[in-house]
């Protein structure tokens, strides 16, 4: 099997300009448009057929020279709106816009497995298929790619993220339960109004909607033993300050681990609104709207890509991660649909996700590139072994 530790250095200059020029020209979910012009160009060179779906989102196929199974690579392609801070030579150049999540090193590492794999496509057995997908940021493009047939015939799916948590050179592995689902929720609380002189006349639905955001808080650890949280994050109401409000509205978020701790969350949600309501008089409007699935990871498929990490990178650079994070991700739509694993890759950074000064290192890139195509090779070449 080709040593793709020594192979990745033949195309390390590439790989890497690949990954500037993705952080220079960071684009918004469903905005995707000059960074989706650039992979296609870039799998086409390669020799890998490709085709757009969602606008933005892009599959390629590479096509060994013998018949054999089919796996999936997916990296997500989006920016967020932040103001970079890293003072780089390759900083953005789109104000409030930045890569401070990664995904410019999440392609470039895509692209860096696909220009491998392509150069030895006629060893290969089977058929890789690249995923890149737009929209994870915001509202999700796994789904609405998974609707337009992008995993027609996959047998498995891998993908990674890099992490500030992992030394530079480094890949983290967890089985099961990984990351958090996520349900956002809004509460409308519907009282009576008066004025605040006659506070016996109303039904105060602000002092409701206070009692309902300290039960729902107290609620996780109430109705499950996993991890979980609840958070409200905004509540709005009142017009004035001598006037008892009519209504209120909570807006927050669950997440949770698991689908049965989903759903009990959800029901105990719903639940407490209601109760609380009852007690203080009011009437409690709650929806719920679902988002991401959570990410559990298949067991047999992250040993098999902890295994192949390891004769890479050495036992010594392969780290089993602890605990679940309860930040949500939507690669658990892929694995809802397909068995697979989905991995951390050290970033070499200090600085955590989502900050203005988070900037993953080029030899985080390459690192990524190189176990992607071992993990992806590793696969097609064992036959039955890992079902």
């Amino acid at each position: 099997m080709t040593d793709y530790r020594q192979a990745v250095r033949l195309y390390a200059d590439k790989i890497t300009e690949l990954r500037k020029a993705f952080h220079r020209r960071p684009e918004l979910g469903n905005e995707e448009y000059e960074t989706a012009d650039r992979i296609e160009s870039f799998l086409r060179d390669c020799g890998i057929e490709t085709r757009r779906v969602l606008g933005t989102g892009i599959v390629g196929v590479l096509h060994g020279g013998r018949p054999g199974r089919t796996v999936a690579l997916r990296s997500d392609i989006d920016a967020l709106p932040v103001q970079e801070a890293t003072g780089c030579p390759f900083a953005s150049e789109i104000d409030g816009k930045m890569h401070a999540c990664g995904h410019d090193v999440h392609m470039a590492a895509a692209l860096g497995a696909a220009r491998m794999l392509a150069a030895e496509r006629e060893f290969l057995p089977g058929r890789i298929v690249f995923l890149f997908q737009p929209d994870e940021e915001m509202n999700g493009g796994a789904e609405r790619m998974i609707r337009e047939g992008c995993l027609e015939g996959v047998e498995a799916v891998f993908g990674a993220h890099v992490s500030p948590d992992l030394p530079e050179g480094c890949a983290g592995f967890r089985s099961g339960k990984f990351y958090a689902a996520s349900d956002m929720f809004v509460i409308t609380v519907t009282g009576k109004s008066s004025h605040g002189a006659e506070r016996e006349k109303g039904i105060d639905a602000l002092a409701a909607a206070a009692k309902m955001t300290t039960a729902l808080l107290a609620l996780p650890p109430e109705i499950t033993r996993d991890r979980a949280v609840l958070t409200v994050g905004k509540m709005h109401a009142g017009t004035a300050r001598n006037i008892v409000p009519d209504t209120a509205v909570l807006e927050g978020i669950l997440r949770s681990l698991g689908p049965e701790t989903r759903k009990a969350l959800k029901d105990g949600l719903r639940e407490t609104a209601e109760r609380i309501a009852r007690e203080t008089g009011t009437k409690a409007d709650v929806r719920i709207i679902e988002s991401y699935p959570g990410v559990v990871n298949d067991g047999a498929m992250t040993e098999f890509a902890a295994s192949a990490a390891a004769k890479l990178l050495g036992p010594d650079h392969v780290i089993r991660i602890p605990e679940p994070t309860m930040v949500t991700e939507d690669f658990g739509y892929f694995l809802e649909e397909v068995p697979g694993s989905f991995y951390h890759i050290g970033a070499g950074s200090p600085y955590p996700l989502h900050n203005p000064q988070f900037l993953p290192t080029d030899e985080a890139v390459l690192t990524g590139a190189a176990l992607h195509a071992a993990v992806l090779t590793a696969f097609l070449n064992t036959g039955t072994e890992t079902e």
